[in-house]
This record gives structure tokens, C-alpha cells and sequence, in this order.
């Protein structure tokens, strides 16, 4: 999941040769709306009510949630029907808009056009799998609601021998998204390489998590690392071609991001994810999702200061 010390998000252009999309990486347009979640306001009416008689300014409103509709289990087009997303931050999002009595409506931009999307006033919230840093919390403020678990993605029988973000990617090609945090952790590799007398990992960069997969079953690169939820869904498609070499620690949580300049947003944002939480949705939506439960973490804001 996170990714990067760029103040940008997650995701961006892809530096190589074009490739085949896989189908869950079709373009969308602004305007698709979300699958009916499962309902904050049904398990703490009282609550939610209380929080939007504290936040008024958002009750009845619709704002635009800035995604990367790429994610399996965390954001995707309804492959039953393309006129919705799916997933649990689709779902988490909306639970959080009922209780606060707001409605979502999606942009969908590349990884790494989600935060300046959110600056440029675009978008009023980015709820899309993104990981909370300091770096980029110059650009944003994030309530940090999940644990980051990486997973590192090689082709069946890892024949490159990688296991984890570390010198058994010396000579390795690397797939990874612009922006992602895992870029400069592989980056951080080339000298330690070169000092060894190994051949330096390389990094390939492309716009979401389908070129990424697809770039490893082609043959073009050796491993692609993120979160392990995605890498898992990857597996699970591609069962005779790809496997998980290892599952990583990555010293971030993910994050919803909203302006700097709203911290009364801001804190109405984490109120009501409080009250998700303790309604149980959270939890629930990420077994609905069929996402690890050690993901859930209470939430935290984490600002630039």
C-alpha cells in the first residue's frame, strides 16, 4: 500500500514500452458512483447524529472522493456493473459521508496525481489506499486508519531468488508505481549493490498496480512490491504464473487525505471514523473485502508539524 516521499500520491506515468492493460486497468470518468455499503448511521444513530449537529457544514452536501480505481479489494470499476466502484475504501468512505450525512462522488486520476488533484481543489477528500507520510503531509493532512504490509510479487518459482527489499534485488528489475514509498527503498539498494560488486537493481515506473502485474508476466521485470492485499488478489488471479516470495514491514499506515487548509474537515472526518469503528464497520468491511483484519488500526492524524 503507501508510497513515497513524494508529496505527490501514489501512482504515475509509466516509463517504458506501452503496455496491454489488464481490464481492471480500463479508464473511467468522473461520475461513477459507489456499491451500497454497510451502514455506520444503522449501528450509532445517535452518535452520528450528535457529530453532524457539531459539523453542519457538510450535511447534505456531495463531495469528491479522488481515487486510482486499480486497487482490487481496496478500489476497482464493478466488473458486474462499470457504472460503480468497489472496495473497501469505497465502502469506508461512504460509511464516514452517511454518518456525517455527506455523499461521495469519485474522480479517478493516476497514483501520483491524487494529492495535487486534492491541492488544486479537485477533489474534497482522497480516500484511495494511500500511505500517510511526513513528506506527504506537506502537501495534505491524513487521519491514518490501516497498518501497511507489503508483499513482494515474483514470477511462479522466483527464479531471481528475491526476498525482500534488500540485497536479493541486486540485478533484479523492479516494476513499481510513481510515486509509491517502495521506489526510494529499492533506490536506497543501487550503491549497497555497486559496493558488493553486484549489478544494480533497475526500476521500471508505470501508472497502476495492473502494468506493474502485468510487466512481471511478461517478462519485462523480476518482482513488483506493495501492499500484500494486492499482491495476494495478484496470486489468486495468476495462481500457475506468479507468487509471493515474502511479506515486509513498512513503516507507514494508509490514509484518508484532506485539504490543510480544512482542519475543522479534518477532525469531523476523524469523528466519524471513530464511530465506525466502534460500530464494528470497519472491521467488517475488511473481511467483506476480503482484506487481513491486522490491517485495522485506531486512528491518528498526522500532520507536517
Amino acid at each position: 500500500m503507501e508510497r513515497r516521499v513524494l508529496p505527490q500520491a501514489r501512482r504515475g506515468t509509466a516509463r517504458a514500452t506501452p503496455l496491454r492493460k489488464l481490464a481492471l486497468g480500463a479508464s473511467v470518468v468522473l461520475g461513477l458512483v459507489a456499491a451500497a455499503p454497510l451502514s455506520a448511521q444503522a449501528a450509532a444513530p445517535a452518535a452520528c447524529a450528535a457529530l453532524q449537529e457539531k459539523y453542519p457544514d457538510w450535511k447534505g452536501k456531495t463531495l469528491v472522493n479522488a481515487i486510482n480505481p486499480h486497487t482490487p479489494g481496496y478500489e476497482t470499476i464493478d466488473p458486474k456493473n462499470p457504472s460503480k466502484y468497489i472496495g473497501f475504501d469505497i465502502d469506508l468512505g461512504e460509511a464516514i459521508g452517511e454518518c456525517l450525512g455527506f455523499k461521495l462522488t469519485y474522480k479517478p486520476v493516476t497514483f501520483a496525481a491524487l494529492l495535487t488533484t486534492l491541492a488544486a481543489g479537485q477533489a474534497d477528500i482522497v480516500i484511495s489506499d494511500i500511505y500517510a507520510t511526513k513528506e506527504r503531509a506537506k502537501a495534505a493532512d491524513f487521519i491514518t486508519y490501516s497498518k501497511v504490509f507489503d508483499g513482494v510479487l515474483v514470477a511462479k518459482g522466483n527464479p531471481k531468488g528475491i526476498n525482500g527489499i534488500n540485497m536479493s534485488m541486486c540485478g533484479a528489475a523492479a516494476a513499481e508505481n510513481t510515486g509509491y514509498v517502495e521506489v526510494p527503498l529499492i533506490q536506497a539498494l543501487i550503491p549497497e549493490c555497486k559496493k558488493a560488486g553486484k549489478a544494480e537493481p533497475t526500476i521500471q515506473l508505470y501508472d497502476n498496480n495492473a502494468n506493474c502485474i502485468q510487466a512481471i508476466l511478461a517478462g519485462r521485470a523480476d518482482t513488483y512490491v506493495n501492499d500484500v492485499n494486492t499482491v495476494d488478489s495478484a496470486v489468486k488471479a495468476y495462481p500457475d504464473k506468479l507468487e509471493k516470495a515474502i511479506a515486509v514491514t513498512i513503516p507507514y499506515s494508509v490514509g484518508i487525505a484532506v485539504p490543510k487548509d480544512k482542519p475543522k474537515f479534518r477532525d469531523a472526518v476523524l469523528a466519524a471514523l471513530i464511530e465506525v469503528q466502534k460500530a464494528g464497520t470497519h472491521m467488517e468491511l475488511l473481511k467483506k473485502h476480503g482484506l487481513d483484519v491486522n490491517n485495522f488500526k485506531e486512528p491518528d492524524i498526522l500532520t507536517a508539524d
